[in-house]
């Protein structure tokens, strides 16, 4: 390792330290990820010619420009994605669309529900994708529980039970749909032998967090509230489905026009404001579409956003001078032939790190076998699956779902770590532990 690249991990980790800390050093955590991008974007350029040996020196520069657009490219599908979903649960939401979900879950029983919340976004998750999924039951959760002590416990449970009802679906989680169009694993094979080890890891942790949830609701909190909006009954159900109906056709929409992922949420969200806007023909001037979206756009945290952009451009640099790539070459020698501890590493290091480049480069380590651990929905790629989308679980920045609910939840870091990272890595564990009770009695 050169002393360059040890100077880009370096800033890597002290830029991930200060984002732990942000609750003592009372910086936000967006500026730091950009920061920390910026500076270890700068140091890659200062000596380009050591990690692009075969192209010329001239020409070493225009490359890299040309790297940054491939990763920013990536990281802004990523991002459009992110804000458009948003936005669409955000239309949903000030419309009246989810006031039967909330409805549906409406308990005084605090621990009921978080159970029905927990199995609500396990299996919705799988569906749509855990990150969409981690947006609408936050929004439900505000319109139910109004104490912040108690929804802190119930958004860390919607960060677990949408990353493991993730890992067991091929559309649920970005890294099983990157495994799925690989073919290296199947639809039915992650459905059949990964889904109990996912419900495992959110039962497991569902049943410790309920002990720190007692008693019974206000009368108060939990009464109908005033609808602010002037749509009907019927209007609401419309907007619903369209939404949530329109979230789950963008995996549809991307396998039907080969478009990617933002695209199909950018078509979702243009046919919702439009209906609204059909809906709102006969309110006054002063009611119209036009002026609501542009509130809840102006409502969008765009410092989440700025911190996931710093983040996914900060690992692409590691991406980039090999880090990530040697680290797994380690891993595999280190651990030579047990697939079992080699994936739970990785999965652990997939709670520090963004998931998708270190299983991009679990991908490009090993090839596809015709048998064994390595074959079509062997051992090893369905274990990846697994950890790569339950261990992200483990820190709060650690998978989209975790960096989303952070930011509209303003829940830290130290607190997470604190009360739900031990949790998580029990649900772990026992998840693993019943994928390796299957294999060896089952299949």
């Amino acid at each position: 390792m050169t002393t360059l690249t040890i100077l880009i991990v370096a800033v890597f980790c002290v830029g991930y330290l200060c984002i732990a800390l942000e609750s003592v050093t009372k910086v936000n955590k967006a500026a730091i990820a950009l920061l920390m991008c910026v500076l270890c974007w700068t140091l890659l350029m200062m000596g380009p010619a050591a990690y692009y040996p075969e192209i010329p020196g001239g020409e070493v520069v225009h490359h890299i420009a040309e790297v940054i657009e491939h990763h920013l490219g990536d990281a802004a599908g990523t991002l459009f994605f992110l804000m458009g979903a948003m936005t669409i649960v955000e239309i949903v939401d000030s419309n009246g669309g989810f006031n039967f979900v909330r409805d549906a879950m409406k308990t005084r029983s605090k621990r009921k529900l978080m159970w029905r919340m927990a199995f609500m976004t396990f299996f919705l998750s799988a569906i749509l994708d855990n990150l969409t999924t981690s947006i609408v039951m936050i929004m439900v959760l505000r319109k139910l529980v109004q104490s912040r002590g108690d929804r802190l416990i119930y958004a860390a449970l919607v960060v677990i039970a949408a990353n493991s009802g993730g890992a067991f679906s091929p559309i649920g989680d970005v890294t099983t749909i990157m495994l799925w169009i690989k073919g290296v694993i199947t639809t039915e094979g992650v459905l059949t032998e990964i889904f109990v080890p996912s419900l495992i890891s959110m039962l497991v942790p569902a049943f410790i967090l309920q002990y720190q949830l007692q008693g019974k609701f206000d009368k108060s909190q939990n009464l109908p509230k005033a609808e602010v909006t002037q749509f009907t009954k019927a209007q609401r159900n419309v907007i619903f489905w369209l939404g949530v109906g329109g979230l789950c056709f963008v995996p549809i929409f991307k396998t039907i026009t080969h478009l990617p992922p933002f695209m199909g949420i950018l078509l979702v969200l243009g046919v919702l404001w439009t209906v609204t806007e059909i809906f709102h023909y006969n309110t006054a001037e002063d009611d119209t579409m036009a002026k609501r979206v542009s509130d809840l756009l102006s409502k969008i945290d765009l410092s989440t956003i700025m911190f996931f952009l710093g983040i996914l451009m900060a690992v692409a640099v590691l991406q980039e001078v090999g880090v990530l790539t040697m680290l797994g070459g380690v891993l595999d020698q280190t651990f030579e032939g047990n697939h079992f501890l080699v994936t739970g590493i990785i999965g652990v290091l997939s709670s520090i790190v963004d998931n998708v480049p270190l299983v991009a480069g679990c991908m490009g380590m090993y090839p596809v076998a015709a048998a064994g651990d390595l074959a079509v929905d062997g051992i090893f790629w369905q274990l990846l699956a697994y950890c790569a989308g339950v261990g992200g679980s483990m820190l709060i920045i650690g998978s989209a779902a975790g960096v989303v609910v952070m930011g509209l939840e303003k829940i830290t870091f130290g607190w997470y770590m604190k009360k739900i990272t031990w949790i998580v890595f029990v649900g772990y564990l026992a998840g693993m532990l019943t994928y390796w009770v299957e294999r060896t009695l089952f299949f």
